[in-house]
């Protein structure tokens, strides 16, 4: 008899679905991609990056020290600049005061990309079974966490300022008549431009979600954290900013946030952060040790010098114009091209349109649609892969998220042509 070798982690673990999308952009030369969440490439900052870097290794004191190891937790340095950061950030936004423990740093870790701590954070509270809440639809890469995880997803509908709060309260109490609130961990959000569908969750329905999570924590015997994904936080290009859900009042102990520096100036430096409640913070940090020992102290010196000379917000604003004029040239695209059966939202920031076809059309990878649209050399991520896999209700396929982030303006509006040319016949 054969054996597999294989932990139930590792036989659970299958390809992402961004990597069948990129190879078929890969091999593909003629193909116009609008599937990849890539970043401009055109705007990456070259002469800043080099700048910073040779500043770093010009001397042989400050050079040697950034090619050692660090700490596991960060750069000090970086968490104070980073926790001065933020604080700035949601300090313009609030009108009440706010405590400074919210952003302390030393309840910031340092790490290997925001994705890292999704990762870290789940593994930290999650057993094999236990069950988290997202919204409906969300960012699929998260999805991938839950499933190799051994977890299950509960969906919450999403509305266009955020979740529909009245439908959270309703699974979390559907979960307590079955019993399975005990399993019932975290609440995921990308509170910011979300992806895929752009949209940004109102501060009000921050507050609100984290009040239904309390409710129901007596009966759960346990906290329920809510797990704030801000990656695409500083994208704005359009309306004023939100607060984060730190500022909630009392939410010290409950919100977890997760930021980076990667989408907001070079996605090939991989760094990222985030703000854990005790003791979170210490289990994390524990289980950061593990992975690598702490983020590479290179890039850590690299953005602590980029905040601490104003070239990183420099850098922010000049990237917050190229996309609303990329997003402008999309918009335009898309009400020339697409047949008026087709729903799409415009996004006040971030890299992503979100389309919707009429509900007896599908869009998903073996659909005609998503076919048709590959012959005409045109990628798209099909909307059904952004669902969790929630019995509660039927996985909604007619979905597709479009991205301006990494194509040219000219392919923008080739693509969405094509695109327009293919739901035209088929819609």
């Amino acid at each position: 008899m054969k054996v597999s070798m294989l932990s139930a982690l590792g036989k659970r673990s299958t390809e992402p679905p961004i990597s069948w999308l990129m190879q078929a952009a890969l091999s593909r030369p003629k193909l116009i991609s609008l599937a990849a969440g890539f970043t401009d490439n055109e705007s990456l900052p070259l002469e800043e990056t080099r700048a910073l870097m040779n500043r770093i290794l010009r001397s042989p004191e400050s050079g040697r020290a950034s090619l050692q190891y660090g700490s596991t937790a960060g750069d000090p340095a970086l968490r104070e600049l980073t926790a001065a950061y933020l604080h700035r950030l949601d300090r313009s936004t609030i009108h009440h005061s706010i405590t400074p423990s919210v952003h302390s740093p030393s309840r910031l870790l340092i790490t290997s990309g925001s994705q890292q701590l999704l990762y870290m954070t789940t593994e930290a509270l999650c057993d094999e079974g236990d069950i988290v809440l997202v919204e409906d639809p969300t960012y699929f890469v998260y999805l991938g966490i839950v499933q190799s995880r051994g977890l299950r997803a509960r969906a919450v509908r999403l509305e266009r300022d955020g979740l529909d709060l009245a439908h959270l309260e309703n699974v979390l109490d559907s979960l307590q008549r079955a019993g399975e609130l005990r399993r019932v961990k975290l609440l995921y959000l990308v509170s910011y431009f979300q992806n895929p569908t752009g949209v940004t969750t109102s501060f009000e329905k921050k507050s609100a979600a984290l009040k239904v999570l309390k409710k129901f924590e007596a009966a759960a015997g346990h906290p329920i954290y809510l797990l704030e994904d801000a990656a695409y936080r500083e994208l704005r290009f359009r309306g004023d900013d939100v607060p984060s859900a730190l500022v909630i009042r009392g939410a010290a102990e409950r919100v977890i946030y997760a930021g980076t520096f990667s989408k907001p100036f070079a996605t090939g430096a991989r760094v990222g952060y985030g703000f854990l409640p005790e003791p979170l913070f210490t289990t994390v940090k524990h289980i950061k040790g593990n992975h690598d020992f702490g983020t590479a102290n290179l890039l850590q010196q690299f953005y602590a010098r980029a905040l601490a000379s104003g070239i990183y917000a420099k850098h922010v604003a000049r990237l917050q114009k190229r996309y609303a004029h990329k997003a402008r040239v999309m918009h335009e695209a898309l009400e020339k091209y697409f047949p008026p059966a087709v729903e799409w939202w415009e996004p006040e920031g971030g890299l992503y349109f979100w389309a919707r076809l009429p509900r007896h059309i599908t869009s998903g990878p073996k659909s005609k649609v998503f076919q048709t649209a590959l012959k005409n050399d045109v990628l798209y991520v099909p909307g059904g892969i952004c669902y969790a896999d929630d019995p509660a209700r039927r996985k909604p396929d007619n979905g597709m998220r479009i991205s301006f982030g990494n194509a040219s303006e000219a392919d923008i509006r080739e693509g969405i042509r094509r695109l327009g040319a293919v739901l035209s016949k088929l819609v």
